[in-house]
């Protein structure tokens, strides 16, 4: 039976992922529409579309969140307080339209709710957090980069002689697939972030034994979530990742979603819940970079960059102030 506090945390969880999906609905589109190779509509309901299936196929990022991030099962308002703290990060790196990582603004707000309510840096798995937080945290985006760089150089190397409008007109087809592939990646990760908090709640409730598996209904709750929140759109940070750092063509756009959703679905294979919004940020900095540095809008990718590494400090200081005052309720 499902007590108040895991219901409320499923509400909570529910939210957040709603939000993640309207947060990052850019990561998979905004490429594709400033582009202008999908309309708006057309492009959100692809990306809600192949979200919801990305969602519902592996686990691996889930049982990261659920039993890699903290030691032992967290007591349930822990749980909650970090949703709080994650839910009013997202909402306010929307309203000023930064694209900030909703994946470290969770395992953030988590880890700063856990060390208040227990007083104590031991309830952290900081060799987990190392290996599958921290160093995908750096590393990924660079590889983003890097892919991105090299994949838009063979591009120009192999076709540098065909006319421009002939390559557009060729990649503005290939895009499609690009951009279907990337929101694919984006809920085959992200998704699964909600997925393993509600796993968490729900053995830290008595409702199931163990955080090994996923139960189909959670899947599915959180796969509709996403789907839903990704249907909304998110366009003042579409603006920002799609026009605002650098003004894409097609085949900029291909490069950089094929760089992007290869490099999450490697990460996704690992178990680690890295930032769709780093990588793909990151592969359109790699793109612009190989035709010239000064087609990137550098002051737009300082503001990105800055709000990359402020993330998780901000997020453990909202997890610790929800945490200290929900706390103070229930206790």
């Amino acid at each position: 039976m499902i007590n108040l506090m895991v219901a409320v945390i499923i509400l909570l969880a529910v939210i957040f992922d709603f939000i993640n999906g309207f947060h990052d609905t850019a990561n998979s589109i905004a490429t594709s529409v400033s582009t202008r190779v999908l309309s708006p509509r057309a492009a959100t309901l692809m990306s809600a579309s192949l979200n919801f299936i990305g969602a519902l196929v592996s686990v691996n990022v889930a049982n990261t969140i659920a039993s890699g991030i903290l030691n032992g099962s967290p007591e349930q308002y822990i749980i909650a307080s970090a949703l709080c703290g994650a839910i009013v990060w997202n909402l306010f790196t929307w309203y000023i339209a930064l694209p900030s990582s909703s994946s470290h603004a969770l395992i953030g707000s988590l880890i700063g709710s856990a060390m208040v309510a227990t007083g104590s840096l031991e309830v952290v798995n900081w060799t987990n957090i190392l290996d599958k937080v921290i160093i995908p945290l750096f590393s990924s985006p660079v590889i983003g980069f890097v892919i991105g760089y090299i994949v838009m150089k063979l591009i120009y190397l192999f076709l540098g002689r065909v006319s421009r409008n002939k390559v557009n007109k060729c990649f503005s087809k290939l895009q499609i697939l690009s951009a279907a592939l990337m929101a694919y990646s984006h809920g085959s990760n992200d998704a699964q972030k909600t997925m393993g908090i509600i796993t968490m709640a729900l053995v830290s409730g008595g409702v199931i034994k163990s955080t090994d598996g996923v139960p189909l209904v959670v899947k599915l709750i959180c796969a509709l979530a996403m789907a839903l929140g990704t249907s909304l759109g998110g366009w003042r940070i579409i603006k920002t990742i799609g026009v605002n750092m650098i003004q894409l063509e097609p085949v900029e756009g291909f490069a950089a979603e094929t760089s992007s959703a290869a490099v999450i679905q490697v990460m996704t294979a690992m178990g680690a819940p890295v930032s769709t919004t780093h990588v793909i940020s990151s592969a359109i900095m790699g793109v612009g970079s190989s035709k010239r540095l000064t087609a990137v809008r550098w002051t737009t990718a300082k503001d990105i960059v800055v709000t990359w590494f402020i993330t998780i400090p901000a997020t453990m200081l909202l997890g610790a102030g929800f945490s200290f005052l929900i706390g103070l309720i229930v206790h």
